[in-house]
């Protein structure tokens, strides 16, 4: 529920706010669908594919009183789906008030949300381990997702025709740092909010 909530914050805030500020917009529907293929093999095959963490039997049962979206999911799916979308926006509006290319902007803003994309993936696989010991836990189904969905990133941004269609400008090597940036910053940021600090905030 985390996921599925979370994931589509940075869709829809940078579906809506370019938009409001009258800059040039960052999601096309192509970029919509393409993120979607994503999202849905995700919540039906990777996390359906996930074992069950150690411990779990000795977790009290839920309440039956207990809202369905409870505050801890609410405020942990805000909070990273926010720190995309913002991570995202951020890069964004510099490069555009910078007098980047709309396409460049488009370009390195929907690379970012695609690699934060995978980076909930990793994050929400669980809450109890970082997304990097969690790695170790196997699941073909999360690896066919991850490698085919940098696969067909790399096909949208490298074949002329297919870039085309998403409105992106060709890549270039100054566009490569901020591309590598936003990726890593967009990657992590879910799992920042696992940490202690946070995860104090989320109980109840």
């Amino acid at each position: 529920m985390a996921f599925i909530l979370s994931v589509h914050l940075p869709i829809a805030g940078m579906s809506l706010i370019p938009a409001l500020l009258d800059w040039p917009l960052a999601l096309l529907p192509a970029h919509i669908l393409f993120l979607e293929l994503i999202i849905d093999p995700s919540c039906s095959i990777v996390f359906e594919m996930e074992r069950e963490e150690a411990g779990v039997m000795k977790r009290p049962p839920r309440r039956l009183d207990e809202a369905l979206l409870g505050r801890k999911v609410l405020v942990r799916s805000l909070v990273q789906g926010l720190s995309i979308f913002l991570a995202v926006l951020a890069v964004y509006a510099l490069m555009t008030l910078n007098g980047y290319g709309e396409g460049e902007s488009r370009m390195i803003a929907f690379t970012g949300i695609v690699i934060g994309n995978l980076g909930l993936i990793f994050s929400n696989r669980s809450w109890n381990e970082s997304m990097f010991r969690s790695m170790k836990t196997p699941n073909k189904a999360l690896w066919w997702v991850t490698g085919g969905t940098l696969f067909f990133l790399c096909i949208v941004i490298g074949v002329p025709f297919v870039r085309e269609l998403f409105r992106f400008s060709a890549p270039e090597w100054q566009q490569l740092p901020p591309a590598l940036f936003l990726s890593m910053i967009c990657f992590i940021l879910p799992d920042i909010v696992k940490r202690p600090l946070f995860r104090a905030f989320f109980q109840g």
